[in-house]
């Protein structure tokens, strides 16, 4: 039986990593900084993520940040790894980390750096954002009583119970370095997406996109974070919605 131990196992997507492994029949070990018996901060490391690792057949590194630290924790991870010789670490990263110069991609894109110099066995695979990252943005969006957008810019969301299914399935494999990146079904203009927002949770808001400036806008408006080419997703936005906000009875 293998054991797959998963960092930030309970957040979004390594919540979902968790269950489809132990489906699959896997033994799974979550670390995340309150979960015992591997409670660990990775920022920190320590002798409980020593044990963590020890005996793991492979590594699903799902914990990360915007609010950094993600390189210091993954040279930790990566260290303790290499000690107990686990044979295979598998990452997961966002499509436009080598094209879109914002703090968090370049971030992940440096953790890829380290996870391909590591000198394990590993696997990157890059996603689009999840349907649950642009639902947390437009509820925030839509506070004021006229909704602000980039102008000009698309997103091509995908579900993250399909990257988790991804995830488990490359996790039970052997090592595959770059693989193939996902994104979801359709890309689609920021403003269609609010749209189908505000029809979904009742609310009426006048939509504008406003203009913005600099490398990182212009990186997201030239569709730097997009992968029409992988649209492999099968969930649509509008899917998600349903789920997360069905109609009253």
């Amino acid at each position: 039986m293998t054991t797959i131990l998963v960092t930030g196992g309970t957040g979004t997507l390594g919540r979902l990593v968790c269950e489809r492994l132990r489906e699959d029949g896997h033994t799974v070990r979550v670390l995340s900084r309150h979960t015992q018996p591997y409670a660990v901060d990775l920022r920190k490391g320590g002798t409980v993520l020593d044990s963590a690792v020890l005996g793991a057949d492979a590594i699903v590194h799902c914990a990360s940040s915007p609010r950094g630290g993600d390189e210091r924790a993954a040279e930790r991870l990566i260290t303790a790894a290499r000690r107990a010789g686990v044979p295979h670490l598998l990452y997961i990263s966002i499509v436009g980390v080598d094209v879109v110069p914002m703090g968090y991609y370049r971030a992940k894109l440096a953790v890829e750096r380290l996870v391909r110099e590591s000198g394990l066995g590993w696997t990157i695979l890059r996603a689009t954002q999840f349907h649950d990252l642009v639902d947390q943005v437009l509820t925030g969006l839509a506070k004021p009583p006229v909704l602000l957008l980039p102008a000009g810019a698309d997103d091509q969301p995908i579900a993250v119970a399909e990257v988790a299914a991804r995830l488990a399935e490359l996790a039970a494999g052997a090592p595959a370095g770059r693989v193939a990146d996902m994104g979801g079904p359709e890309v689609r203009s920021l403003r269609s997406l609010a749209a189908a927002h505000l029809s979904a949770t009742g609310k009426r808001r006048p939509v504008v996109g406003v203009p913005l400036f600099g490398a990182t806008y212009r990186a997201f408006r030239d569709g730097g974070h997009l992968t029409p080419g992988q649209a492999v997703g099968r969930g649509t936005f509008e899917d998600f919605l349903k789920e997360r906000y069905p109609a009253p009875r």
